[in-house]
């Protein structure tokens, strides 16, 4: 009896010790995996964010051309003014033209899609829903209908919209969905359609990245027009012409609607500047889909004319006689007391700005401040007189780097002088567009104060203490916001004060994260619903899915640096001092990051990018061989330029896609030459003429003068060597 006593405590002892360490193993294991997890994470963030910051270097580049520049002649200047500009027409103008142009195209026997009629109701957005869930396509002439009334509609909404949970049991908020069309019939299909008693709130970023952005827009606008008072519209930083150009939406809607797709482009444009920039619940909850700032003023938000920034990457430039009328006014609005002036086209008050009191309003950051508004008048006719000096130095230089004949003196006096009445000031509401641009871009930190976003490259970060301060002033509990992609859909910061939410699932990759969207009753506490549109990763493990992700985020990573060849070799030179080739590991990633800037950790990454380091040191020219390797069509091309090419290539299909006026996926060899000259004078690169040519010949297959720009991308595509 005492043996068998005996024996039982042993065996339970040796099961306890044993589960301990099956534990402590287990614990390793699933630790293990989540760092692997968060540095995907990193990857696929940083990744994301460098390219939307190159996306506003792009643009920066081609304003500061078209704001500065005169060309020598009128095929510079056609070439030049095709980038990022945009017609200003009146409303009125644009209905009109719009409504002869939906009126003019048939709807042929043939077409088998779904019909509407307007006004809009219940029945046929049910009929489009169905329709789209076919892989359907609505025809071109509904579409352009739908869209004007969607705007027309739009137009009678303030900027902020302010709605109560009285009037329905719950209010549900959705974020990001980036064309991602089956996360939308999820949401539906869980939660309910849009009615009066099912009220949503969906937070801008409606378009790219995904392929069914269209179809997303004209089932929210659809739904709008049928129940006005159901669904509501928030404006995010995707909802501009200039962001869709390089993230997909220009290109599916072309694709989609080969005939008519530039005219539902440009009306999409102007449906875009109508969207409300916030929604405000219970005076209480804010949602808008960045974030703020310490300078965001929600009374100030709500008389701007939203309408005017097509883009928030391009400031609305004003005219010289609506400056002089606006100076006036703005004159009265100080003198006068609180009187304010009021556009009478559309009713909307503005505050306006003098240059000589630009300080009253300015929006800065707390390292910018201090200057007083008394030196501030003396300081502009100096800095002026200095900008324009420098300007005119940069735009020489640009010229000659570009290929443009004479020099900036010779344009400048060789083109007549324009009306004083119709002459563009390139002065702008700085404060104003300042606001839009921070509640489209921001996001939250976890350290206090406000910084400027230089990793997005516009916007800013801002802490928990101006979170703080922005909810005290406007005496709200709650900010919801988007614009993040989170691994869980949705995730709480700033003492829980900030919340950020993702219906977007499957973002970067099938599994690398789910959807959510959040429900608020009448006590305004948050319910959240979680989801994940994938069929395939159901049946996959833990590890199983990590390491899915993970080899698509290394990938990318690989792309990355690839594009950045000589510059890393050029760092890795500098580390090896004995010029042998080879360098420790540290060097290496200390290198990387000085050269790339992604905030990665290359250390832990090292094992996934370098198979073998002997001794501790990386031979860094074999490395790259190993890494991966460029398609050989290019192969006798300059490699400088077929580097800069490959690094630029999302920016040269931006460049490409608005050049290409008519749509038809070819561009010219003298257009490609004015192209890619404009492209190395935006990243400081010398090619010759020879070398483009080179490279223009190589690429036109069939001899006919003309590039496909398909082609063009294809031919630097780069390839994993594990694939050979």
């Amino acid at each position: 009896m005492k043996r068998s006593v005996k024996e039982y405590h042993c065996t339970a002892g040796t099961a306890i010790k044993a589960a301990i360490l099956i534990q402590r193993w287990y614990r390793q294991y699933v630790a293990r995996l989540e760092v692997r997890r968060r540095c995907t994470w990193t990857i696929f963030q940083s990744i994301e964010y460098a390219g939307e910051q190159d996306q506003i270097k792009l643009h920066d580049f081609f304003s500061y051309l078209m704001d500065h520049f005169t060309p020598a002649s009128g095929n510079e200047q056609d070439h030049i003014s095709q980038i990022f500009t945009q017609p200003n027409r009146s409303c009125k103008d644009a209905e009109q033209d719009n409504q002869c142009i939906y009126s003019n195209i048939e709807i042929s026997g043939s077409y088998t899609g779904p019909h509407l009629c307007f006004p809009l109701t219940p029945a046929h957005v049910t009929a489009l829903l169905e329709a789209f869930k076919n892989e359907q396509q609505l025809h071109a002439h509904y579409v352009l209908e739908l869209l004007n009334e969607t705007r027309k509609h739009l137009e009678h909404f303030p900027n902020i919209n302010h709605l109560s949970t009285s009037y329905s049991k719950e209010i549900t908020i959705c974020g990001d969905l980036h064309g991602h069309l089956d996360d939308l019939f999820l949401i539906f299909y869980k939660n309910g359609l849009p009615s009066p008693e099912k009220v949503y709130v969906f937070n801008g970023d409606y378009v790219d990245r995904g392929k069914h952005s269209i179809e997303i827009l004209l089932i929210l606008f659809a739904f709008q027009l049928a129940y006005p008072k159901a669904i509501y519209l928030n404006r995010g930083n995707h909802e501009d012409h200039v962001i869709n150009l390089r993230y997909g939406f220009t290109k599916e809607v072309m694709q989609k609607y080969q005939v008519h797709g530039s005219r539902i482009l440009k009306l999409i444009q102007s449906v875009f500047s109508w969207l409300p920039l916030a929604t405000i619940i219970d005076e209480k909850v804010l949602i808008l889909h960045g974030g703020i700032s310490e300078a965001t003023d929600l009374d100030f938000l709500s008389k701007i004319d939203r309408h005017k920034y097509v883009s928030a990457l391009r400031p609305h430039k004003r005219k010289r006689n609506e400056w002089s009328k606006q100076v006036s006014d703005q004159k009265q609005y100080f003198n006068g007391g609180n009187e304010q002036c009021v556009n009478k086209s559309d009713q909307t008050p503005r505050k306006l700005l003098l240059p000589g009191i630009f300080n009253l309003h300015s929006h800065t950051y707390k390292n910018q401040r201090g200057q007083s508004s008394g030196t501030t008048c003396v300081k502009e006719k100096e800095i002026s007189r200095r900008v324009r000096c420098s300007v005119e130095e940069e735009l020489d230089k640009c010229r000659r780097k570009v290929g443009f004949s004479n020099t900036y003196e010779e344009s400048k006096t060789s083109q007549p002088m324009l009306d004083s009445d119709t002459q563009e000031i390139l002065d702008f509401d700085k404060h104003e567009w300042k606001q839009i641009v921070d509640i489209l871009w921001s996001d939250p930190m976890h350290q206090e104060g406000c910084i400027p976003n230089k990793v997005r490259g516009g916007g800013c970060y801002f802490g928990p203490d101006v979170t703080e301060k922005i909810l005290q002033k406007h005496k709200l509990q709650l900010l919801i916001r988007s614009h993040q992609c989170k691994q869980e859909g949705y995730e709480f910061c700033h003492n829980e004060k900030v919340l950020t939410i993702f219906s977007a699932s499957n973002y970067y990759e099938i599994g690398s994260n789910k959807g959510a969207y959040v429900k608020l009753g009448p006590d305004l506490v948050p319910h959240f619903v979680q989801y994940q549109v994938s069929q395939s990763t159901r049946k996959l493990t833990l590890r199983q899915r990590v390491s899915r992700v993970e080899r698509s985020a290394l990938g990318a990573l690989r792309k990355k640096i690839f594009a950045h060849k000589s510059d890393l070799i050029s760092a890795f030179e500098h580390y090896d001092k004995n010029k042998t080739g080879k360098i420790s590991l540290n060097d290496w990633a200390d290198a990387l990051e000085e050269t790339l800037a992604l905030g990665l950790p290359w250390r832990v990454l090292r094992s996934q990018l370098v198979p073998s380091a002997p001794n501790g040191l990386l031979n860094f020219y074999l490395w790259f061989d190993d890494l991966a390797k460029e398609k050989p069509i290019a192969q006798y091309v300059q490699p400088s330029l077929l580097e800069m090419l490959y690094r630029s290539r999302s920016d040269l299909e931006t460049i490409f896609r608005i050049i290409d006026s008519d749509n038809s996926g070819l561009i010219t060899f003298e257009e490609l030459q004015k192209t890619c000259k404009l492209l190395s004078s935006h990243l400081n690169i010398d090619v010759s003429d020879k070398a483009i040519g080179d490279l223009a010949r190589s690429m036109d297959f069939n001899k006919d003068g003309s590039i496909d720009i398909n082609e063009f991308l294809e031919a630097f595509r780069l390839v994993d060597s594990s694939s050979y």
